[in-house]
């Protein structure tokens, strides 16, 4: 069985730099002079000095590859360029989050939008979305009521855009509806 990869470390065996009075249990069994001291001494190592963490241009190079340090240009320079030293590093990361966040989301229905209006269900194939328009609903005491659906041919009914097609010529029957 043994041998496998440690998960969550790289193969490395973990180490555990909190002792065994990590758990609370182990503290209250009773700890000796030499255990408080270390514990002391490992709980004030634990807290950050206000300059951390520390902003490396290197690191932020090496863990972004090209394409990703490419489109995130624009707004990093905005916000950190420019605001970052009129409003504060805080300030400016949020911003920067949040507005590339609604930036990707009109993106995203912006071509959602494009492609239910361009590409819809037509004669000419099976894929795409297929669209289908209601007719309004007219209640009793509307003008317009009774609502009668106006007269169609046969052939109107599942036309999926045939009728502007050149194909449509050659049928008798498309030639009045043009």
């Amino acid at each position: 069985m043994g041998g496998g990869m440690i998960e969550g470390t790289s193969g490395v065996k973990p180490m555990n730099v909190a002792g065994r009075v990590v758990r609370e249990r182990e503290r209250l069994n009773g700890m000796t002079a030499e255990d408080r001291a270390w514990r002391k001494k490992w709980l004030a190592d634990q807290v950050l000095t206000p300059n951390e963490p520390k902003f490396v241009k290197a690191t932020q190079k090496e863990l972004l590859n090209p394409i990703r340090r490419f489109y995130r240009y624009p707004l990093d320079f905005v916000f950190y360029k420019v605001l970052q030293p009129v409003t504060g590093f805080p300030i400016a990361d949020v911003g920067r989050f949040y507005v590339g966040r609604c930036l990707m989301g009109v993106w995203g229905i912006l071509g959602a939008v494009y492609y239910f209006k361009y590409n819809t269900n037509t004669w000419e194939g099976k894929g795409r979305w297929r669209v289908i328009k209601q007719k309004e609903a007219v209640y009793p005491g509307e003008p317009g009521y009774p609502a009668v659906s106006p007269e169609r041919a046969p052939h109107q009914y599942h036309d999926r855009e045939f009728k502007d097609s050149i194909f449509a010529e050659k049928f008798p029957q498309y030639q009045e509806t043009k």
